[in-house]
């Protein structure tokens, strides 16, 4: 196979008169690298691995342009189906790894799918699949392992907390689809809110069902929670924008390099509703479509965004089919919203000398407008009307998360509560949170605390630099203030730990839908939008007035997305498997 690829580059290469032809260059370096491979499975000392030494040549190519740009061997189309269906064979539950047992467990069963329905709980510990033992298998190796063909089944052994004897269970494997609208409501003020989950699959048809029922109620206004949408399909998110906005209104074109990627795209329905006032919610992981959906909404002047400024993805992929049954996902071109702004964030073709990327500096960007003469701004998501500040959570908050205690204190809890009060009434009590603390105690928790690594860097730096005599004293006090008490900081801390408590114990019992009540309940975001949505002049007014200036650079910094940092980590389940 190899001699002849060989072979063909050699051909293709002087079948070239020109050097400074790009087709010359492209057929050169195919014969180059051709070469290379075959040099390497002949003389190199050990005997080379073609699929994984060519793939990760792939992929590191691939990366050099853009992270959305990927290769899918045949191996890996069920990967890009998930993505682009958002469906695939498995269970329905997440998995996590477990680091002291080094196996994975059950995390999060899905209501209504096989997992759920055979009776697997969060905390089990998966032992067998079909008489094979997973000691030693990795997420992902246990997550390819449950996955499979619609239709098949398997045996499932597993160690449940609690329970001497391992538990043996039946499942078929099912096509699995998340939820597009994990749940809606009608708050008070008769305020209508729907979270919007993903834009893969038909999210529009269960939208335009959730809102219609929603009008039934008495719903009034409407708040759409878009945050965390990492975005999906493109016609969807125009789709649910046409159900706000008159027919033949252009929300989306797309600029490329070949005429089929530039393309323009138009309302074309009858709306639902033009009049009810709408609030958007959004934040760092609000992106793609979401953004197409929460950006044109915008400069149509049609809601009023609420939150943090969006990811800024302002760029489109398609698929190519490739030999052997792969598929290739490319970036083919960029997309603008009405006002005419692209909110690409990231500009990958110029890197920096290490070869890493930067946002678009805010002093870089260009003022557009909205239909209503409002000032919005390009290369950096969509900046929200209201900014909302985004409350950091503690340190500690992290790794009890991260060492499972705070997941293991649910699993706990379950075991002595077979019922709970609704979602809606559940809470963590001062008893609860009593037993809490003494079962964090009870496992030697030890985790690290900043201000204390900082510190003691500053003092070592102060003392090689001939300051520390003079400067003692305020480093004895600031260590005193500074000093690890468990207690102190489990208790000051309190009210965010027993939050992220309370979440972990709903979803064992509501699901999804009852994590999403509990983090309703201290919503920041959505406190602004009811403030707004119950205030119909200053609605109005933040919408038509052109003297409603946009946000000056400073302010539109504090409004960016925050990556990566304490607050977003601790919801982040970081080797977790959706199987």
């Amino acid at each position: 196979m190899v001699a002849l690829l060989i072979v063909a580059g050699a051909v293709c290469f002087w079948g070239f008169k020109s050097g400074d032809s790009r087709s010359f260059q492209i057929a050169k370096n195919l014969d180059i690298f051709n070469s290379i491979v075959k040099e390497l499975d002949m003389f190199y000392v050990d005997t080379i691995d073609p699929n994984k030494t060519i793939r990760e040549g792939i992929d590191a190519m691939l990366y050099s342009l853009d992270p959305y740009t990927e290769y899918y061997p045949e191996d890996d189309q069920s990967e890009l189906e998930q993505m682009l269906k958002n469906s695939y064979g498995g269970i329905g539950s997440v998995i996590t790894w477990n680091p002291k047992l080094k196996r994975s467990m059950i995390s999060e069963p899905y209501e209504n799918m096989p997992a759920a329905d055979v009776g697997l709980k969060a905390g089990d510990i998966l032992m067998e699949i079909d008489g094979k033992d997973l000691a030693g298998k990795n997420n992902q190796e246990v997550s390819e392992m449950l996955r499979g063909q619609v239709g098949t089944s398997f045996k499932l052994k597993v160690q449940r907390p609690g329970t001497e004897k391992p538990l043996d269970f039946d499942i078929v494997r099912r096509s699995i689809q998340l939820p597009f609208i994990p749940y809606y409501t009608v708050l008070d003020n008769n305020i209508g809110y729907i979270n919007l989950s993903t834009f893969s699959g038909n999210p529009s048809k269960e939208f335009k069902q959730a809102f219609l029922d929603l009008k039934k109620r008495g719903m009034t206004s409407l708040v759409i929670d878009l945050r965390n949408n990492g975005g999906g399909l493109l016609d969807e998110s125009i789709e649910i924008a046409n159900f706000f906005l008159p027919r033949g209104k252009t929300l989306v074109t797309t600029k490329g390099k070949i005429k089929q990627a530039s393309n323009t795209y138009k309302t074309l329905r009858e709306p639902l509703d033009l009049e009810i006032p709408l609030a958007v919610l959004v934040n760092g992981g609000t992106a793609s479509s979401s953004e197409i959906l929460a950006g044109s909404l915008q400069d149509l002047d049609r809601a009023v965004i609420i939150g943090n400024r969006t990811f800024g993805k302002g760029l489109v992929q398609t698929t190519r089919p490739l030999p052997y049954g792969g598929t290739m996902k490319l970036t083919t071109s960029k997309y603008y919203i009405p006002s005419g702004r692209c909110v690409q964030a990231i500009d990958y073709k110029h890197r920096n000398e290490d070869g890493s990327v930067g946002r678009i500096p805010d002093s870089l960007t260009t003022v557009f407008h909205t239909a209503a003469g409002r000032e919005v701004r390009d290369g950096g998501g969509v900046t929200p009307d209201i900014a909302v500040k985004q409350e950091k959570l503690p340190n500690i908050l992290f790794y009890l998360v991260n060492d499972n205690l705070i997941f293991n204190y649910a699993t706990d809890y379950c075991l002595k509560h077979p019922t709970i009060p609704s979602a809606e009434k559940f809470e963590i009590t001062d008893a609860d949170y009593a037993d809490f603390k003494a079962m964090v105690k009870k496992a030697d928790f030890k985790y690290d605390q900043q201000t204390e690594k900082m510190l003691k860097n500053l003092k070592e730096m102060a003392e090689f630099e001939g300051y520390l005599t003079d400067a003692s004293k305020e480093f004895e006090a600031l260590e005193k203030k500074l000093s690890h008490n468990l207690d102190r900081d489990l208790d000051h801390f309190s009210k965010d730990i027993k939050g992220m408590i309370a979440v972990e114990i709903i979803k064992r019992y509501y699901f999804q839908r009852g994590s999403i009540i509990q983090q309703l309940k201290d919503d920041d975001d959505l406190k602004e939008a009811v403030k707004i949505l119950t205030a119909p002049e200053k609605y109005k007014e933040m919408l038509s007035a052109p003297a409603v200036t946009s946000m000056s650079l400073q302010q539109r910094k504090e409004a960016a997305p925050v990556f990566l940092s304490t607050a977003t980590r601790a919801n982040e389940h970081v080797y977790d498997e959706i199987v």
